[in-house]
């Protein structure tokens, strides 16, 4: 893929990001024309106005929410479709900006849609708030964020590392470096937005280099990402909070899942404890994966529950550190075995 795709995809993000924040500023103002469409869409144009002061006084007390409504929005379907011409990368570009200037010309296309008053609110209230926006003065706030404040974030840096023992895939591998360079060294990127200068966004790359080392990219890229940090392996209290802390973590999601055929799944305190401490042992004795670990060691630990789950409606599932051991336990501490299973 085309490695300035990044800086189009951060543009992206930037003008969503300013676009969200310059809608709030104008939010009243855009509730009041939401409120203005929904009346007419009730009432209709031509209804008196002791009528339409009836209907609006019913309408903000929420005595309406539920009715359904028809209204007039934007349809935001791309009717050009973007496509990339072979051999000339980023060229989707000019299709997108094709596409704008045709819209502008005859004018947005809109469909009707069939919704509840409250519903449509939100809808309603973002149409009016682009409205009320000025589209350049946003394109030129995105511009500067993504400038002066765009991060870009390389993942797996040392997949891209070409190897002295290695030939073949490691043509290509240094071709991906040397296109990344001239974005960290600084250089324009052509966005449908317009020019956006790489000079001073800050680019992060991470690897695990098990196998390559840093000193394998190409010597221009080091140079470029000048300060470099050594990360800790997690440890068991670190694993303990994965397990636990994230909104989406591993025992919610279980608890989830498992709710979906009615069984209560409860997980004590021993019980995260005994998980975190087979999930470092494992990752000590075998290879060290990380976090990835615990995913593989609560498969094996939940694996006859969610065999069963579905003959146990109703039921209340308890894991404590008992139950941890009894079905992963010995594995754990057969490094062979490990190796396969976990």
């Amino acid at each position: 893929r085309d490695v300035e795709q990044m800086i189009r995809d951060l543009m992206e993000m930037s003008i969503a990001m300013v676009r969200t924040q310059k809608r709030e500023a104008v939010r009243s103002r855009a509730h009041l024309e939401a409120e203005k469409r929904v009346l007419e869409s009730l009432v209709g144009p031509k209804a008196s106005q002791s009528t339409r002061d009836s209907f609006l006084e019913k309408l903000r007390n929420g005595e309406l929410d539920d009715k359904e409504i028809e209204i007039e929005v934007a349809d935001s379907g791309n009717a050009m479709p973007s496509f990339e011409i072979p051999g000339m990368p980023g060229s989707s570009v000019g299709m997108l900006n094709l596409s704008d200037m045709l819209g502008k010309a005859m004018g947005p296309r809109m469909k009707t849609r069939r919704l509840t008053v409250k519903e449509s609110y939100d809808i309603l209230i973002a149409e009016e708030s682009d409205k009320l926006l000025d589209d350049e003065q946003i394109v030129d706030d995105a511009i500067n964020v993504v400038e002066n404040n765009g991060i870009v974030f390389l993942d797996e840096i040392d997949k891209v590392c070409a190897r002295a023992e290695r030939q073949g895939a490691d043509v290509s591998r240094e071709g991906v470096q040397r296109d990344l360079l001239p974005l960290l060294e600084g250089t324009t990127v052509s966005t449908k937005y317009g020019p956006v200068k790489t000079d001073h966004i800050l680019f992060i790359a991470s690897g695990a280099f098990h196998i390559a080392k840093p000193s394998d990219l190409l010597p221009e890229l080091q140079g470029r990402l000048p300060i470099r940090v050594e990360l800790r392996a997690l440890e068991k209290e670190d694993f303990k909070r994965i397990l636990t802390e994230p909104e989406a973590s591993l025992i919610r999601q279980y608890t989830a899942l498992l709710a979906t055929e009615e069984v209560t799944l409860t997980f004590s305190d021993d019980a995260i404890d005994a998980l975190a401490g087979i999930a470092v042992e494992v990752n000590s004795s075998v290879e060290n994966i990380g976090a990835r670990r615990l995913q593989t060691v609560m498969e094996r630990v939940l694996d006859d529950v969610n065999f069963t789950a579905t003959d146990r409606s109703g039921e209340t599932i308890h894991i404590d550190a008992g139950f941890v051991n009894e079905h992963i336990g010995d594995l754990a501490k057969n490094t062979d075995l490990s190796k396969f299973i976990l």
